[in-house]
This record gives C-alpha cells, structure tokens and sequence, in this order.
C-alpha cells in the first residue's frame, strides 16, 4: 500500500539525517491522516491507495501554485524549497497518462458514454475522474473533453 511506502521512506530518510525529505514525508502523512479524519466524520470511507493519491496531487497542485506565485515575487529560495516537496511527493504518484494517451481514454469514453454536446461533459468528466482520476491531469483532460464535445 502506498501509505506503508511513505512510512518506509520517512524511516529510510531519519536513519539518513536527510532533515528535507524527513519534513516533506511527514507533511504528506499528516495531510493523509488529516484526510482520513475528515472521511472518518462523513461516515464514508474509501479505497486507501485513492484516497492517498488524490491527497498527493492536491498537494503538488498547491505547491506548483506556491512556486508560481514566489518566483513572480522574487523568492527563489522559497520556490527551491516547494520544487523540492513536489519531487518528494511525485515519487508516490502514479505516472500520468501521456496526452496522446489521455486523448485517447477521452475519446472512448465518449463514445461508450455517447456522448453529444455540451449538456454531457460533467457525465464524461465523471466517468473520467472514477475511471482514471489518478492517472490524468484532471485540468488538461478537461480542456479536451470540451473541445472534443463542442467540436464533435
């Protein structure tokens, strides 16, 4: 399981003194136990494996943010820092689809879905995040579902 991974990781990097990657392993820990409280209270739980990813790329989303928003300010050290949290957290992602192949996915779903208009993106988009929510850049493919429907 994913969350055992980053157990592991966090003791590989305390007996390594690696103070960086310590803290950004315990910060993704937190968030996830942060998330599986918040599941706790709704009464729902949820595949762990998914419930970790999504954490995990909200994370990087943030972060990627984060470091857009310093470099315009002239912080560079502050982006360093965020660049190095996302690569800590991207070992634990699953790889994304390239967009050829995300294309693709988009492509069948709406088929199988039959798809027409504009009215049936939230459907596609639905099936697409269930589907594949780990795997696609949720932003991109969304951009492609739009213009495969009001172009088709």
């Amino acid at each position: 399981m994913l969350r055992d991974d980053i157990k592991a990781a966090q003791v590989a990097a305390m007996k390594a003194k690696d103070s960086g990657r310590t803290a950004a392993l315990r910060l993704i820990l937190s968030k996830v136990k942060d998330r599986d409280i918040e599941l706790r209270t709704e009464g729902g739980a949820k595949d762990d494996d998914a419930m970790v990813v999504e954490v995990l790329q909200k994370m990087v989303k943030q972060r990627r943010e984060s470091i857009s928003m310093y470099e315009d300010g002239g912080r560079q050290e502050l982006a360093d820092a965020e660049k190095a949290e996302v690569a800590v957290i991207e070992e634990f992602l699953p790889a994304m689809k390239s967009e050829e192949e995300s294309a693709a996915i988009i492509d069948a779903l709406i088929a199988e879905l039959g798809a027409q208009g504009p009215q049936d993106m939230g459907k596609v988009m639905g099936q697409l995040k269930a589907r594949h929510g780990g795997e696609i850049d949720m932003g991109a493919a969304s951009g492609l579902v739009k213009a495969r429907l009001i172009g088709g």
